[in-house]
Protein backbone atom coordinates (compact mmCIF):
# COMPACT_ATOMS: atom_id res chain seq x y z
CA UNK A 1 0.00 0.00 0.00
CA UNK A 2 1.46 3.30 -1.26
CA UNK A 3 0.76 6.54 0.96
CA UNK A 4 1.43 10.13 0.63
CA UNK A 5 2.24 10.97 4.37
CA UNK A 6 4.95 9.49 5.99
CA UNK A 7 3.27 9.92 9.08
CA UNK A 8 0.27 7.45 8.15
CA UNK A 9 2.40 4.57 9.20
CA UNK A 10 2.85 5.59 12.61
CA UNK A 11 -1.40 6.74 12.87
CA UNK A 12 -2.68 3.73 11.72
CA UNK A 13 -0.55 1.65 14.30
CA UNK A 14 -1.27 4.04 17.16
CA UNK A 15 -4.84 3.30 16.21
CA UNK A 16 -4.28 -0.22 16.15
CA UNK A 17 -2.65 -0.56 19.59
CA UNK A 18 -5.18 2.13 21.33
CA UNK A 19 -8.13 -0.39 20.27
CA UNK A 20 -6.11 -3.95 21.10
CA UNK A 21 -8.17 -5.15 17.70
CA UNK A 22 -11.67 -4.01 19.33
CA UNK A 23 -13.90 -2.14 16.64
CA UNK A 24 -14.03 1.47 17.10
CA UNK A 25 -17.26 3.13 18.38
CA UNK A 26 -19.43 4.54 16.15
CA UNK A 27 -19.86 7.79 15.20
CA UNK A 28 -22.64 9.85 14.08
CA UNK A 29 -22.70 13.01 11.72
CA UNK A 30 -23.78 15.11 14.96
CA UNK A 31 -20.75 14.55 16.87
CA UNK A 32 -18.39 17.15 17.84
CA UNK A 33 -14.51 17.40 16.22
CA UNK A 34 -12.52 15.83 19.07
CA UNK A 35 -9.80 17.45 20.90
CA UNK A 36 -6.20 17.18 18.89
CA UNK A 37 -4.60 14.02 20.82
CA UNK A 38 -2.33 11.50 19.52
CA UNK A 39 -5.62 9.33 18.95
CA UNK A 40 -7.03 12.40 17.17
CA UNK A 41 -4.50 14.18 14.90
CA UNK A 42 -4.82 18.24 13.97
CA UNK A 43 -3.57 18.63 10.19
CA UNK A 44 -2.35 22.43 9.20
CA UNK A 45 -1.94 23.54 5.63
CA UNK A 46 -0.07 26.21 5.13
CA UNK A 47 0.07 27.10 1.59
CA UNK A 48 -3.50 24.21 0.85
CA UNK A 49 -3.79 24.43 -3.09
CA UNK A 50 0.25 23.72 -3.00
CA UNK A 51 0.33 21.47 0.10
CA UNK A 52 -2.42 19.28 -1.89
CA UNK A 53 -0.66 19.21 -4.98
CA UNK A 54 2.17 17.50 -3.88
CA UNK A 55 0.27 15.49 -1.57
CA UNK A 56 1.25 16.38 2.31
CA UNK A 57 0.52 18.78 4.70
CA UNK A 58 2.41 21.40 6.73
CA UNK A 59 2.01 20.30 10.08
CA UNK A 60 0.57 17.78 12.16
CA UNK A 61 0.28 18.05 15.94
CA UNK A 62 -0.72 14.71 18.02
CA UNK A 63 -1.01 15.77 21.40
CA UNK A 64 1.65 17.75 23.21
CA UNK A 65 3.26 17.14 19.87
CA UNK A 66 3.91 18.91 16.60
CA UNK A 67 5.40 17.84 13.26
CA UNK A 68 6.22 20.41 10.76
CA UNK A 69 7.28 19.57 7.16
CA UNK A 70 10.27 20.80 5.67
CA UNK A 71 9.88 24.49 4.76
CA UNK A 72 12.02 26.08 1.63
CA UNK A 73 11.50 29.61 0.14
CA UNK A 74 8.64 29.90 -1.96
CA UNK A 75 5.45 31.93 -2.36
CA UNK A 76 1.85 30.83 -2.15
CA UNK A 77 1.30 29.93 -5.63
CA UNK A 78 4.58 27.18 -4.53
CA UNK A 79 7.31 29.32 -6.72
CA UNK A 80 10.64 29.45 -5.59
CA UNK A 81 11.89 32.46 -4.07
CA UNK A 82 15.35 33.73 -3.64
CA UNK A 83 16.72 32.14 -6.20
CA UNK A 84 20.36 31.40 -5.98
CA UNK A 85 20.32 33.47 -2.16
CA UNK A 86 20.39 30.52 0.28
CA UNK A 87 20.84 32.93 3.36
CA UNK A 88 17.73 34.44 2.29
CA UNK A 89 15.67 31.25 1.53
CA UNK A 90 16.66 30.55 4.84
CA UNK A 91 15.13 33.24 6.21
CA UNK A 92 12.24 32.83 4.36
CA UNK A 93 11.93 29.02 5.41
CA UNK A 94 11.99 29.80 9.40
CA UNK A 95 9.74 32.72 8.61
CA UNK A 96 6.84 30.08 7.06
CA UNK A 97 8.25 27.59 10.20
CA UNK A 98 7.57 30.82 12.61
CA UNK A 99 3.83 30.68 11.45
CA UNK A 100 2.86 27.34 11.66
CA UNK A 101 4.24 27.61 15.21
CA UNK A 102 2.24 30.22 15.66
CA UNK A 103 -0.91 28.49 14.15
CA UNK A 104 -0.59 26.45 17.37
CA UNK A 105 0.53 29.30 20.03
CA UNK A 106 3.59 27.43 20.03
CA UNK A 107 7.55 29.75 19.54
CA UNK A 108 10.93 28.39 18.88
CA UNK A 109 11.27 27.83 21.85
CA UNK A 110 9.11 24.92 22.04
CA UNK A 111 11.28 23.54 19.29
CA UNK A 112 12.94 20.02 20.03
CA UNK A 113 14.08 18.66 16.84
CA UNK A 114 15.58 20.93 13.74
CA UNK A 115 16.73 19.27 10.90
CA UNK A 116 18.05 21.51 7.98
CA UNK A 117 19.01 20.09 4.71
CA UNK A 118 20.97 21.80 2.20
CA UNK A 119 22.44 22.37 -1.56
CA UNK A 120 25.71 24.01 -0.46
CA UNK A 121 27.01 23.30 2.95
CA UNK A 122 29.77 25.40 3.01
CA UNK A 123 27.50 28.54 2.66
CA UNK A 124 24.84 27.57 5.15
CA UNK A 125 27.68 27.21 7.52
CA UNK A 126 28.79 30.80 7.00
CA UNK A 127 24.96 31.77 7.44
CA UNK A 128 24.17 29.28 10.23
CA UNK A 129 24.76 32.51 12.85
CA UNK A 130 21.18 33.80 11.83
CA UNK A 131 19.32 30.37 13.95
CA UNK A 132 21.15 32.56 17.11
CA UNK A 133 18.19 35.19 16.65
CA UNK A 134 15.64 32.04 15.97
CA UNK A 135 16.75 30.14 19.15
CA UNK A 136 17.08 32.64 21.84
CA UNK A 137 17.14 30.33 24.79
CA UNK A 138 18.02 26.44 23.79
CA UNK A 139 19.36 25.39 20.67
CA UNK A 140 17.21 21.81 19.73
CA UNK A 141 18.58 18.60 18.89
CA UNK A 142 19.21 17.96 14.76
CA UNK A 143 21.24 17.12 12.20
CA UNK A 144 22.57 19.12 9.14
CA UNK A 145 22.43 17.12 5.66
CA UNK A 146 24.16 18.25 2.66
CA UNK A 147 22.07 16.67 -0.06
CA UNK A 148 22.39 16.35 -3.82
CA UNK A 149 18.83 18.28 -4.77
CA UNK A 150 15.72 19.46 -2.79
CA UNK A 151 12.24 19.47 -4.50
CA UNK A 152 12.99 21.91 -7.07
CA UNK A 153 16.51 22.60 -8.77
CA UNK A 154 16.05 26.48 -7.19
CA UNK A 155 15.51 25.03 -3.32
CA UNK A 156 18.95 25.58 -1.61
CA UNK A 157 17.52 24.47 1.77
CA UNK A 158 14.84 23.02 3.57
CA UNK A 159 14.17 23.17 6.99
CA UNK A 160 11.86 20.92 9.52
CA UNK A 161 10.98 21.16 12.78
CA UNK A 162 9.28 18.50 15.86
CA UNK A 163 7.60 20.78 18.70
CA UNK A 164 6.99 20.20 22.30
CA UNK A 165 3.89 22.31 22.60
CA UNK A 166 1.80 22.05 26.05
CA UNK A 167 -1.88 23.32 25.98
Amino acid sequence: MRTTSRFAPIIVCAGVLAGCGAPAPPTTASSAPAEPTAEHPEYFLLRPEVEKAYGYSHAVRLGDDLKISGAVSMDDQGNPTAVGDLEQQMKNAYADLEAVLQHYGCTFDDVVVENVFTTDMATFLEVAGYRNSIYTKNFPTGTWLEVKGLALPEFMIEIELEAHCPK
